[in-house]
């Protein structure tokens, strides 16, 4: 299982904030086609320029692997000064 996090209008465009996805996909590009077959807005929304995703709090870079349990954090693009 990964539990899945959304916050800022990535949460309002799912309708959802936390999610569960079992079985645990292998990597983040896995997860993000899950996403993608139940809602392409919101998989289209999270590839797009800014978000970033974290895996278990530690930003990732590229297709990083999951492992059972991990937690994954989209962040939208974080704007201010």
């Amino acid at each position: 299982m990964a539990r899945v996090l959304l916050f800022g209008r990535l949460r309002d465009l799912a309708g959802w904030r936390e999610r569960r996805f079992t079985p645990a996909p292998a990597s983040l590009a896995a997860l993000k086609a899950m996403i993608r077959l139940q809602d392409e807005a919101l998989a289209d929304a999270l590839d797009g320029p800014g978000v970033q995703a974290a895996v278990d709090k530690v930003l990732a870079r590229g297709d990083a692997a999951l492992a059972a349990g991990s937690e994954v954090a989209f962040l939208p693009p974080m704007s201010g000064g």
